[in-house]
């Protein structure tokens, strides 16, 4: 299924407002601290009409819990994942295996081929390699735009981000509020594993029987991008194999380097 299938609610300046009231009072008057994933999760489909829900995923560990939790609950939400077009061909595969074991359907949000063209003949393919703007633009391009463009049909997205995954997302909290890019309207932005473990995340994958995707048994700890992602050696960060060329004493900003745009404090409110 494509999103671009879901139609984005319209609405003028004064639902806009009543749609953030209820956004702010949502996270002022709801405990998410004190809730569960599965209770979060099942939350979401009954405070809102479950086709603006989209837990997204890129298919790692956390997000493949929660489609579990989502599947095996019956919950009526929507699941999607963003294709950057550089996707690994492991990762392809996985996503088909996850909509056969689950009967799901997946949306799939990719970038604009206009914009992909006029970035390669501007940049080079590899420009991600000449530093971390262009890191940066390359992941807005072919992540972040097509998020926002996912994000257009939501009133909540679910996200894997856990606290332990870099001292940059050590504070990220259970409940956010996001804006839709280029609008004023809110988005309830939840992260129902900020405080999970990586150990217990592993024993409820295990427990459950939850589908791993192939390239964690290749030494992958953290998987998006050919290229961009590798394998870790024992006792690195978790997210290392991201863009690895920015391993770097000389590299101040360390945590910063290791992110993609879509989960960073400047694209929140």
């Amino acid at each position: 299924m494509s999103a671009a299938s879901v139609q984005t609610q319209p609405s003028g300046p004064d639902s806009i407002e009543q749609h953030n009231d209820r956004i702010d009072k949502l996270l002022d008057g709801v405990g998410f601290d004190g809730l569960d994933v599965e209770a979060i999760l099942k939350w979401t489909a009954d405070a809102f009409d479950p086709a603006r829900v989209v837990l997204n995923t890129s298919f790692q560990m956390a997000g493949v819990a929660m489609i579990h939790m989502v599947a095996s609950a019956r919950l009526p939400i929507r699941i999607a994942t963003i294709d950057t077009l550089r996707l690994p061909a492991e990762t392809h595969t996985f996503i088909q295996q996850i909509q056969e074991r689950y009967g799901i359907d997946i949306e799939i949000q990719r970038p604009e081929t206009e914009k992909i063209e006029r970035m390669v003949r501007r940049f080079g393919e590899y420009l991600f390699f000449d530093g971390k703007h262009l890191q940066e633009h390359c992941c807005k391009v072919r992540k972040v735009d097509p998020n926002n463009e996912l994000m257009k049909s939501a009133d909540c997205w679910i996200s894997g981000v856990r606290r332990d995954q870099s001292a940059l997302r050590q504070q990220t909290p259970k409940a956010m509020s996001a804006m839709e890019y280029g609008s004023k309207r809110k988005i309830l932005r939840l992260n129902p594993m900020a405080d999970w473990s990586l150990d217990r995340l592993q024993a409820f994958v295990d427990e459950n029987d939850v589908p791993q995707h192939p390239l964690y048994a290749q030494g992958y700890q953290s998987i998006g991008c050919v290229i961009c992602s590798t394998p870790t050696l024992p006792g690195e960060d978790p997210r290392a194999g991201r863009w690895r060329w920015f391993n770097s004493p000389e590299n101040v900003d360390a945590q910063d380097a290791k992110e993609c745009g879509l989960h960073i404090p400047m694209y929140n409110i």
